[in-house]
């Protein structure tokens, strides 16, 4: 994957504005920057925890890798150099910072705790959202870099990883946002804590 200087430079510069206008949006929307728990850890692994979404790191950042990964190959199928890179670059950029806001919204974060294992999700911290926004570049990045069979492998790959980690991933979490499934949600029920149950 090769741009030119200034090509690179003015990518990078939309880039920014682009998560630029996402975070004051966040901040306008009356986001959290940080966790409110005062934890300072850099990531939380426990997707039970008031800790999740609230660090830069957590299981779901790989989910927000895959973005990137699919979405390239998407837009790399559907356009077929039709549009440069660079181009691509700013879409799928586009596409996340809109679904980070949108995601942080009260009708998306309802839908989450009652469609979805996310009970006591209450949306993402900024620096999370942040996160996610890179994580998402950073599949772009590497699928621009591979072939397209090596990028379908890795979404396949981190879709399982996943799945035996947090019995979650982003095919399991788009299907139940948009039309839930009984035996999913069962299914992803038996590795709730018994506190998480008591807490809902």
């Amino acid at each position: 994957m090769k741009f030119r200087h200034d090509r690179f430079n003015h990518l990078v510069v939309v880039l920014s504005g682009i998560a630029t206008a996402m975070v004051v949006l966040l901040a306008l929307m009356g986001r959290i920057w940080w966790c409110e728990a005062g934890d300072l850890s850099l990531w939380s692994w426990d997707v039970w925890s008031r800790h999740n979404s609230q660090h830069l790191l957590d299981p779901y950042s790989l989910s927000h890798l895959e973005h990137g990964l699919a979405l390239w190959v998407i837009f790399s199928l559907a356009f077929r150099g039709k549009i440069s890179r660079s181009s691509i670059f700013i879409l799928i950029a586009t596409i996340e910072a809109v679904w980070e806001v949108a995601e942080n919204t009260p009708l998306m974060i309802n839908r989450y705790r009652e469609a979805t294992i996310s009970l006591d999700y209450t949306g993402d911290s900024i620096l999370n959202s942040l996160s996610d926004y890179l994580m998402c570049l950073i599949g772009a990045i590497a699928a621009a870099s591979f072939r397209l069979r090596a990028s379908i492998v890795t979404v396949s790959i981190l879709e399982v990883v996943c799945l035996f980690w947090i019995r979650d991933s982003l095919i399991v979490n788009m299907i139940m946002l948009i039309y839930p499934i009984d035996a999913i949600r069962i299914w992803q029920s038996e590795s709730i804590p018994a506190i998480a149950l008591i807490a809902k």
